[in-house]
Parts: C-alpha cells; sequence; structure tokens
C-alpha cells in the first residue's frame, strides 16, 4: 500500500473510532434524559445495579427506546447509503422516494381492515409494501436509464399518493387514529423489549445483506460492463440491494413509522472524508445514523417537556433545509 494511502486509512479508522466515541455519548444522553433526568452514573448503576433506584427507569423505558432508535437509525441510514449508491442518485433516500411510504400504507391497511395491532403482524405487511414501492420507483423512474430527476419525480408521486392515502384510511377508522397517532409521526416512545427482539431478526439480516454488497456496489459504480469484468454480477448486486432496502426500511418502518431525512443526511455528511468507496462510507453511515435519530429524539424531548416531539417531526424540521440546500447544489 502507497504510503499516503496508508496515511489516509488510519485517518479514516482514526476518525470511525471518534464517531463510535460520540455514538456512545448520545447513547448516554439517551438514556439519561426524560421526565427525570439520571446522571452517567445514575445510567450506569441503572445499567448493572438491580438494587439501584434507576434500574426500573432505565430497563423499562429508556433503554429499550435507546436501543430501537439504535437499529431504526442504522437501517434507515444504511438504506439510503447502498439506494444512493445503486441508483446514482444523490437525493435518494427511503422516505423522498415513497419506500417508508409504502410500508406505511401497508401497515395501515393491516391495522384498519385486517385489525392486526402488534409489530409481528405490521412487519409482514411492512416488508411487502417496502418491497413493491421500490420496485415501482426503479422500474417508474427508467430502471438501468434511471437519471436521479426521473427516480426523485417516480419517488414524490408515490410517496404523496401513498401518504394520502394512509391519512384516507386513518381517518375512517377513528380507533385506529387513536392507536396509530404517535407511530403515524413516527415515534419511539412505545418502544418495549419485545419490539426490539422482534425487530432484531429483520435489522441484522438487512445489515448483513446491505455490508456485503458494498464491494460489489463499488464495482458496479464503474459501469454494468466494467463490473462485469472484474466478476461482478448487475442483476444480483441490484436484487440483494432491493432485499436489503426492503429488510430495513420495512422493518424500521413498522417499528416506529415513517422518519425522514435520515438515509439522505447521513451518508452527505460523512462522504466528503470517506470518499465514495462504500467499505468506509457504510461503517460510517451506520454509526452516525443513529446519532442523528437518538439526538433527534432527545431535543424531542428537551423542546416538548413536559411532554416531547416525535423524532420523526424532529428529523423532518432538521433535514428539511439541508435537502434545499441539496437540491441548490446540484443545480
Amino acid at each position: 500500500m502507497p504510503p499516503r494511502a496508508g496515511r489516509r486509512s488510519s485517518v479514516r479508522l482514526l476518525g470511525l473510532v471518534l464517531a463510535l466515541g460520540v455514538l456512545v455519548a448520545v447513547v448516554v444522553l439517551s438514556i439519561g434524559f426524560g421526565a427525570r433526568f439520571l446522571s452517567p452514573g445514575e445510567v450506569w448503576a441503572g445499567l448493572w445495579d438491580p438494587a439501584s433506584p434507576s434500574y426500573r427507569i432505565v430497563h423499562d423505558m429508556r433503554l429499550p427506546r435507546t436501543l430501537l432508535g439504535l437499529m431504526v437509525g442504522m437501517a434507515l441510514g444504511l438504506a439510503g447509503a447502498i439506494m444512493q449508491a445503486l441508483t446514482r442518485n444523490p437525493l435518494a433516500d427511503p422516505g423522498l422516494l415513497g419506500i417508508n411510504a409504502g410500508a406505511s400504507a401497508a401497515v395501515a391497511t393491516a391495522a384498519v381492515f385486517f385489525g392486526v395491532g402488534t409489530f409481528f403482524g405490521y412487519v409482514w405487511f411492512a416488508l411487502a409494501g417496502a418491497a413493491i414501492v421500490t420496485a415501482m420507483v426503479y422500474a417508474v423512474g427508467g430502471g438501468r436509464s434511471a437519471t436521479p430527476a426521473r427516480l426523485a419525480l417516480a419517488g414524490a408521486a408515490l410517496n404523496a399518493t401513498l401518504l394520502s392515502y394512509v391519512s384516507a384510511v386513518l381517518l375512517a377508522d377513528t380507533q385506529a387514529i387513536d392507536r396509530m397517532k404517535f407511530w403515524t409521526a413516527g415515534s419511539l416512545a412505545s418502544a418495549d423489549f419485545a419490539t426490539v427482539e422482534r425487530l432484531l431478526p429483520f435489522f441484522a439480516a438487512g445489515l448483513l445483506t446491505g455490508l456485503l454488497v458494498a464491494r460489489p456496489l463499488n464495482a458496479l459504480s464503474l459501469g454494468d460492463d466494467a463490473a462485469r469484468a472484474l466478476g461482478a454480477r448487475p442483476a444480483v448486486i441490484r436484487a440483494a440491494v432491493i432485499v436489503a432496502v426492503t429488510l430495513l426500511c420495512g422493518s424500521a418502518t413498522a417499528a416506529c413509522g415513517p422518519i425522514v431525512f435520515v438515509g439522505l443526511l447521513i451518508p452527505h455528511m460523512v462522504r466528503p472524508f470517506t470518499g465514495p468507496d462504500l467499505r468506509w462510507l457504510l461503517p460510517y453511515t451506520a454509526i452516525l445514523a443513529p446519532v442523528l435519530l437518538l439526538g433527534a429524539d432527545v431535543l424531542g424531548r428537551i423542546l416538548g417537556s413536559p411532554g416531547e416531539l416525535q423524532v420523526g417531526t424532529v428529523t423532518a424540521v432538521l433535514g428539511g433545509p439541508l435537502f434545499l440546500y441539496l437540491v441548490r447544489a446540484a443545480r
């Protein structure tokens, strides 16, 4: 390895360690902030000492919420990064392209028309909805000849249609509105260990698939012919990306509702440091996307005190101005 490349890798590795330290700090804040503030010492005691006064607070409320935020943040960040790499569209995001809306529409259908009321029931509908919309956006946007503009337009059209459908379906059933009012805003407030445990296998499968396609996607970025010359199989890579995005977005949406901009913001923030190489971009995204989501959740609890602002609302407010900046920069 040339000395310059070796130094660059060392710097990136150091940056990854620092990012991990930031994530640990945000996790401590997430467990500490709430109706009763817990100091770092109380958080530590609450994690490990059953006799601690903070043990029940940490294990019954704060820890499940934080673990769910970690997984959902990773899922949405990685889904956005690999979608941007596959479509070569810097504005690709599970929320903006309608994938989260597809999962939401399927969950709303399950809740209103089939009486489904649990995560394990929602998740199968969410996966189906995410898969269908992923395929539709890619096909309507032009498939292999898709341009960023066509993908964005196709996703925006499907997103608006599906979110209108969700609103119409829920308005027709007042009981469904009461059950799902926080879910539709994107919320971690109802997190518990049962949801975390049921989300884990879908998240793990999507995470593993997404990380495994990093090197093949690097080859595909050179074009189909160059990818084949390097031993990659473009059709298999595209199918694997769709599977990964479906698992990550579908399970995350089933767990806490539609949350936007996480998959858009983080890859753009880390790409100037990592470059386009997904072998570095994906690990950075997996660490920093939960930082954004958990940080937004903590901010929502602070700003909304004594209640809270839902995390989906906070990420939308934070992500909107950046999205406008990216569109203007692209022009």
